[in-house]
């Protein structure tokens, strides 16, 4: 019901009626709307690979995984506004998160470092996930060109038109950005800590 009609068609007395029942049945089985929206989220984080993080150095890792996020939140893309508006406590989520930030801990982040890390690549994954379906085009300056000739130059000389190429260069390039920006930001953590332990 989500997929096909979006978070805003989602509510219990509608799920209710699609299973041909009263909404307070439905209390015999979960307890309450929050606990429905735990079941999308267990259901998505399933279709998450998060099996590189054990056989992976953890930039490697973290980019396959990011890509497999991307693509399982992309295939349900109404479920995000669900999804990032409500506190996650899904068993199957939590486990997904300890094998990032296990991974990003043996690969040396600081403990106070790792939700941060978390966090980053996972705000840059669902704007990417909702990206990748957004209707085409994306940024249409038709009309408006003269007074943006930059951005519509800039249009123009972007290679691949196709909504879903220049979504997958976008991700690509952001994706890589953001692995490069983290590796160069550990080394840094990594000289900084060094210089503390040995002062002068």
């Amino acid at each position: 019901m989500i997929d096909t009609e979006g978070a805003d068609a989602f509510s219990l007395s509608r799920l209710a009626g699609r299973l041909g029942v009263k909404a307070a049945s439905l209390y015999n089985h979960l307890d309450g709307r929050a606990a429905v929206i735990e079941s999308v989220r267990r259901l998505v984080v399933e279709e998450i690979d998060v099996s590189v993080f054990a056989v992976l150095p953890w930039p490697d890792a973290l980019a396959a995984w990011a890509r497999s996020y991307r693509d399982a939140f992309a295939r349900h893309p109404h479920a995000i506004d669900l999804l990032v508006t409500t506190t996650i406590g899904s068993p199957a989520m939590l486990a997904m998160y300890e094998s990032v930030v296990e991974a990003l801990a043996r690969g040396g982040w600081p403990p106070g470092r790792l939700v941060t890390v978390l966090t980053s690549v996972e705000s840059f994954l669902l704007g990417s996930a909702l990206d990748l379906v957004a209707p085409p085009p994306r940024i249409d300056p038709s009309g408006r060109a003269p007074r943006v000739p930059v951005l519509a130059a800039a249009l123009h000389a972007t290679p691949g038109h196709g909504k879903g190429a220049r979504a997958e260069q976008a991700f690509d390039a952001g994706l890589d950005a953001l692995v490069r920006g983290l590796v160069a930001q550990l080394a840094e953590v990594r000289t900084s800590d060094a210089a503390g332990r040995h002062p002068g």
